[in-house]
C-alpha cells in the first residue's frame, strides 16, 4: 500500500511541480494529491526526481464520464481476478500523476477503504459517477465475496447500455440533422437567390405563375421575420432545454411526450423496458430481495415515466400486490414484458426471465432502430429533393413560359 493510502480523506490539493526524468529530461506539470508527501510519492512512482513542488490551493471535485467509469469498472474487475486486494487494485488505477478525474476518485476510494469503510459506502460518496444501482450491486458483491464477478457484469451491462444509447441517438439524430440542413438550404435560397429572380421577373411585366408567387411571398417573409424568428426559436430551445435539465416536472412531461411520439415513441419504450428488466434481473440474480431491488435503482431507465412507475410498483408491492399486476395497472410497460413476468412469478424464476426478456427487448430494439434508419434515408432524400426541386421549378416556371410565348 502506498504511503498516502492511510491518510484521512480530507480536501485534496493541487500542486505544480518541476522535475527530472531518469534520462535527464526536465519536465513540469500539475497533479492533485491529499498532501505534499503523497504528491512526491506519486512522482517517485514515475521515476521523476522532484526539483520543486508548490501548492496551488484546493482541488476541484473530481469528475469522470460514463465511459471512463465503465473502463474503470472493467479494469478493477480484471485486477481483482488477477488476485490483487481491493485497495491495492484501486491504487494501481490511481497511480498516474494527473488531474484526470478517475485516478483521483480511485485514490479517494482506496483511502476510504483503508480507514475501514466498505467499498459500496465509499462509492456512494461519488453519486455523480456511481448511481444507486451500481452501489447496490457492489454491496451485494462484497457481502457474497463475488465482487469481481459483479464488477464484470456491471461493466458488460454499462457497455451494452452505452451501445444501445449510441444506436438510438444515431437513428434519431441523422434524420433531424438532414432535415435541418434541408431547411437551411431552403432558407438560403429564399433569402438570397429568390430576391434576385424577383427583380428579373418584375421587368417582365407579366402575371407570374401561382407557384412562383408563393415562393416570392415566402422569400419576403424570410427576409422580414427570419432574424426575430431565429432569436425567438433559440430562446425557446434554451428555455426548454434548461427546464428539462433542471426541473423534474418538465423532464417528466418531456419524457411522457417522447413516449407518445409515432415510431420514435415505440423505440424509446422498448429501450426503457430493456433497461428496467436488465437492472431488476441483475439485482435479483445477485441475491437481492424484490422489494429492495426495486428501491435500489431509481434512475436506471433514463426515463422519468418509467422511473416514477418503478417507485409506484415498489409502493404497490408493499401493499401486497403482485409485480405483474402492478406493472399492468401502470400501463407504461409493454405486454411483451408483463406477460412473461406474470408466468415467472408463478414459477419462481423471475430473475432469469427478466434477463431473457431484456435480451429479447434489446434485439427488438436493434431491429426497430435498423428499420427506422432504413425508412428515414429514402424519406429524407424525397423530402430534400421535393423541397429544393420545388423551389427551383417555381423559379424557372416564368422563364419557361416566356420561352414558350416567344
Amino acid at each position: 500500500m502506498s504511503s498516502y493510502a492511510g491518510e484521512a480523506s480530507g480536501t485534496e490539493r493541487r500542486f505544480a511541480w518541476r522535475g527530472v526524468e531518469p534520462g535527464g529530461a526536465r519536465r513540469r506539470g500539475t497533479l492533485v494529491a491529499p498532501s505534499a508527501v503523497a504528491a512526491r510519492a506519486l512522482l517517485r512512482r514515475e521515476q521523476i526526481v522532484v526539483l520543486d513542488l508548490v501548492e496551488r490551493g484546493a482541488a476541484s471535485r473530481p469528475k469522470a464520464s460514463a465511459r471512463e467509469v465503465t473502463a474503470f469498472t472493467r479494469q478493477l474487475a480484471s485486477l481483482l481476478r488477477a488476485g490483487l486486494a481491493l485497495a491495492p487494485a484501486l491504487e494501481v488505477i490511481g497511480q498516474s500523476p494527473t488531474e484526470s478525474g478517475l485516478p483521483r476518485i480511485a485514490l479517494r476510494l482506496a483511502r476510504r477503504i483503508a480507514t475501514g469503510t466498505s467499498f459500496a459506502e465509499a462509492l456512494a460518496e461519488h453519486r455523480a459517477q456511481f448511481d444507486a444501482l451500481y452501489c447496490a450491486l457492489v454491496a451485494v458483491g462484497e457481502a457474497s465475496g463475488s465482487l469481481a464477478a459483479v464488477l464484470e457484469r456491471l461493466a458488460s451491462d454499462r457497455e451494452r447500455t452505452a451501445a444501445q444509447r449510441a444506436k438510438v441517438r444515431t437513428a434519431l439524430t441523422y434524420p433531424v440533422a438532414v432535415l435541418v440542413l434541408a431547411l437551411a438550404i431552403a432558407a438560403a435560397l429564399l433569402g438570397w437567390v429568390v430576391p434576385t429572380f424577383a427583380q428579373v421577373f418584375d421587368s417582365f411585366g407579366a402575371t407570374l405563375p401561382a407557384p412562383t408567387r408563393v415562393v416570392i411571398a415566402l422569400s419576403d417573409i424570410v427576409l422580414r421575420y427570419s432574424a426575430p424568428a431565429l432569436v425567438a426559436l433559440g430562446t425557446a430551445l434554451f428555455a426548454v432545454t434548461a427546464a428539462v435539465r433542471r426541473l423534474p416536472g418538465a423532464r417528466a412531461t418531456f419524457d411522457r411526450l417522447s413516449l407518445a411520439l409515432p415510431v420514435v415513441g415505440s423505440v424509446l419504450v422498448t429501450l426503457a423496458a430493456a433497461r428496467w428488466s436488465r437492472a431488476l434481473g441483475t439485482l435479483l440474480c445477485a441475491g437481492m430481495p424484490l422489494a429492495d431491488a426495486l428501491q435500489a435503482f431509481s434512475h436506471a431507465t433514463g426515463n422519468q415515466v418509467f422511473d416514477a412507475a418503478n417507485a409506484e410498483i415498489a409502493t404497490r408491492l408493499r401493499r401486497g400486490e403482485r409485480l405483474a399486476g402492478a406493472m399492468r395497472a401502470l400501463g407504461c410497460f409493454p405486454a411483451a414484458l408483463v406477460q412473461p413476468v406474470a408466468v415467472a412469478e408463478e414459477s419462481g424464476a423471475l430473475d432469469t426471465v427478466l434477463l431473457d426478456v431484456a435480451a429479447l427487448a434489446e434485439r427488438e430494439l436493434d431491429e426497430k432502430v435498423g428499420m427506422l434508419a432504413s425508412v428515414c434515408e429514402p424519406l429524407i432524400v424525397i423530402v430534400l429533393g421535393a423541397l429544393v426541386g420545388g423551389l427551383v421549378v417555381a423559379l424557372y416556371l416564368p422563364i419557361i413560359e416566356l420561352g414558350n410565348v416567344v
